[in-house]
């Protein structure tokens, strides 16, 4: 009779046991997702912040919602490019006071901290805890947005620089501390070929600050497609209303709804559409109907300046001042500039011609009536 050892039946059960370990840890996972996160805070964050649904590719800019605090209103921007955010901003924050100072402090830290996170859990800065709040909510609403753009090959929440529409499109007027900043786009084939203040600061160190920045601010508009531009050197003020204004601007031309134009198309004929009691009123050109068009009356320093145009097959044909400043010095100015004006404005076809040496506000005045009857005869 063959004996059964209790060494060997020992050695036999430990043999099966570490097996059948060996052989549950085969089937576990390679990798443990969340172990893997918690090694690497900032891992998936980018597909929280703009992923917008599962295989969607998502860029563009998107602005939070301005989220109040007790020492006032902060709102970020972001640009995501292919689910990741590469920028982040504040387009509003505390001033005034100890504010400019905490802001100055806490802002860089803030916007640094969402790019290397890739969300909105960042950390607050000490010192600044009330507008590092508002800078979260204000970033998760923007994610937000990102996120609901879900299948776009930009983000449609607060628009970005490709806008689908063509035409002219104004933005609506940002206030600044020194006055009125709005931005008028004209988009073609899904760019921005041009941009222009309508509504700049003036008077005093304004003016100067105004011709330093504005062109600037145009050509970076231009360049960059988007709102996501750099403010000018010693016009903050000015460059951030600049910035408003052309993202509402972009904003319409999304929506497709051209200032100038209810379709949009800036490019066409302005009075394809016309009736034709429009054209019994101003006479035909061949083909394409002509129409008569007044702008609205501005107001200047030194009287009211009205414009009235002719428009056939989309260009103006004729343009006039039917009110001018008069009386005085204004009588003279009136006749050396208005005739300028009026050649300027029938060779430009549009409202972007130079003011008149010595005659500046009649030429304003004129200039902002004739881009009130360009619009309303959609050109």
């Amino acid at each position: 009779m063959r004996k059964s050892h209790p060494l060997r039946r020992v050695v036999l059960a430990t043999a099966a046991t570490v097996s059948g370990v060996v052989l549950l840890l085969s089937l576990k996972p390679s990798s443990d997702p969340g172990a893997a996160q918690a090694a690497a805070p900032g891992a998936g964050a980018a597909q929280e912040a703009a992923q917008g649904g599962a295989g969607a590719v998502v860029s563009g800019t998107m602005t939070g919602d301005a989220a109040q605090t007790q020492y006032g209103a902060v709102q970020v921007r972001i640009t995501v490019v292919e689910n990741k955010i590469t920028k982040a901003e504040a387009v509003q924050a505390p001033k005034g006071g100890t504010s400019t100072q905490k802001t100055e402090l806490a802002v860089p830290k803030l916007n640094a901290a969402v790019v290397a996170r890739q969300s909105a859990n960042i950390d607050m800065v000490s010192g600044a805890t009330y507008t590092s709040e508002g800078y979260k909510k204000s970033l998760q609403s923007a994610i937000d947005k990102a996120n609901a753009s879900a299948g776009a090959s930009q983000g449609q929440g607060q628009g970005s620089g490709s806008a689908q529409a063509a035409g002219t499109f104004t933005g609506d007027a940002a206030q600044t501390q020194y006055g009125a900043v709005q931005v008028r786009i004209t988009v073609a084939g899904g760019k921005i070929t041009k941009a222009e203040a309508v509504q700049a600061p003036k008077g005093g160190t304004s003016d100067q600050k105004t011709q330093l920045s504005v062109p600037k601010l145009n050509q970076e508009a231009v360049a960059a497609g988007s709102a996501d531009i750099d403010s000018v050197s010693g016009a903050t003020y000015t460059s951030e209303g600049y910035k408003k204004s052309l993202q509402s601007a972009l904003d319409k031309a999304k929506a497709g709804k051209g200032a100038s134009s209810g379709s949009g198309n800036a490019g066409g004929s302005a009075s394809g559409s016309s009736s034709g009691s429009s054209a019994g009123s101003s006479g035909s050109s061949g083909a394409a109907q002509a129409k008569t068009v007044t702008g609205s009356v501005e107001q200047t320093q030194y009287g009211p300046v009205q414009v009235r145009i002719t428009v056939a097959g989309g260009k103006i044909t004729k343009a006039e001042a039917v009110q001018a400043p008069k009386g005085g010095t204004s009588d003279q100015k009136t006749q050396l500039s208005v005739p300028k004006l009026n050649q300027e404005a029938v060779a430009a076809g549009s409202a972007d011609i130079d003011s008149v040496s010595g005659a500046t506000y009649t030429s304003e005045g004129y200039k902002k009536s004739l881009q009130s009857a360009l619009d309303k005869a959609g050109v």
